[in-house]
């Protein structure tokens, strides 16, 4: 995977982070038993970290005594098996800790969206999917391989697995549409010109780019750039393909379309599809499988006719974009 490509991922929640402060701290047991506290006291997380001391969480009163109040960790049944397990995992940058023992199955065969918030964790999260962020503590399971314990040739092996869709389509400035696609291919293949140039053709075709094979990325608009970075994504043929905020920068019209083609491709393809957004339109036209991300931590997480009709307080008031409840604009 290119370094420019994981490079444009949104690193908001490292930002909040790294101003924070630059005063780390070693998370050497992610797996001790929370601790009993004075509910007037300042919070203990699970591996015996006080907030306000050790830690803060971006948007959290330092002094909250139990800023989870609101976390179930509910996972309804999707009826299939997981694609990737997420397991107690831990981030700090500084003292800002963004994930704070995150705990998720993502249902293989399955269009999943991880909404919440801005700046909670989202797209740190995916960058732990992939390798390019190691957690403090915890573990990611692709397929039952743990990612954080693989070596560098191991990773580079595993990320063939992975399609990604960055926010603005990443894609070589340099390059025309067909060569920007065509890049995974030359980089993780040994398949002739000819036999990448059928598979080239056949995503663009797929993605309604036929005609703009050969235009620069600068002559798209962004739309165009999103659905070239789709076809680019799918060329390896991915077992797991992850949308970082599809919908951003698009008008409603061409959103309502990219969402249809992330269905109709999985439909097609299969495979475990994961989008991160706050989007609550592009949640209800491509998700199977929904969790709600806050404070570093899942809400709950299942399908999404359920999870739409949660009585969990928080859930209920993101999903519905409902003015009162727990969250506010502080």
């Amino acid at each position: 995977m290119a370094s420019e490509e994981s490079n444009s991922i949104d690193d908001r929640e490292r930002d909040v982070g790294l101003e924070a402060g630059d005063a780390s701290r070693d998370s050497e047991d992610a797996t001790a038993v929370e601790q009993p506290r004075d509910a007037s006291g300042p919070y203990v997380s699970e591996d015996g970290a006080v907030m306000g001391r050790d830690f803060v969480i971006p948007g959290v009163d330092p002094g909250e005594s139990d800023p989870y109040r609101f976390h179930t960790g509910r996972k309804r049944d999707h009826g299939g098996e997981d694609a990737i397990e997420i397991i107690d995992l831990v981030k700090q940058f500084g003292r800002a800790r963004i994930l704070n023992g995150l705990n998720l199955g993502l249902p293989e065969d399955q269009v999943s969206m991880v909404l919440g918030p801005s700046g909670t964790g989202k797209s740190v999260l995916i960058k732990h999917i992939v390798g390019l962020l190691a957690p403090d503590s915890g573990d990611v399971l692709v397929h039952g391989e743990s990612i954080p314990n693989m070596t560098d040739d191991e990773l580079f092996e595993v990320r063939k697995k992975f399609g990604l869709l960055f926010q603005d389509g990443a894609l070589f400035g340099s390059m025309n549409i067909y060569d920007n696609t065509a890049f995974p291919l030359r980089q993780h293949t040994d398949k002739s010109e000819e036999e990448i140039g059928e598979i080239v053709n056949r995503r663009l075709k797929e993605v309604g780019l036929s005609e703009a094979t050969y235009k620069m990325p600068n002559e798209l608009s962004g739309g165009m750039r999103k659905r070239a970075g789709f076809a680019r994504a799918l060329v390896l043929e991915p077992a797991i393909v992850m949308f970082d905020e599809p919908d951003s920068g698009l008008d409603p019209v061409r959103t309502a379309l990219l969402c249809e083609l992330i269905r109709e491709v999985h439909a097609e393809n299969g495979g475990c599809y994961l989008t991160i957004s706050h989007d609550l339109n592009t949640a209800r036209r491509i998700a199977d499988f929904l969790a709600v991300l806050w404070n570093g931590k899942i809400v709950e997480s299942g399908p999404k006719e359920e999870l739409f009709d949660s009585e969990n307080a928080f859930v209920a008031q993101f999903l519905k974009a409902d003015v009162t409840g727990p969250l506010s604009m502080d």
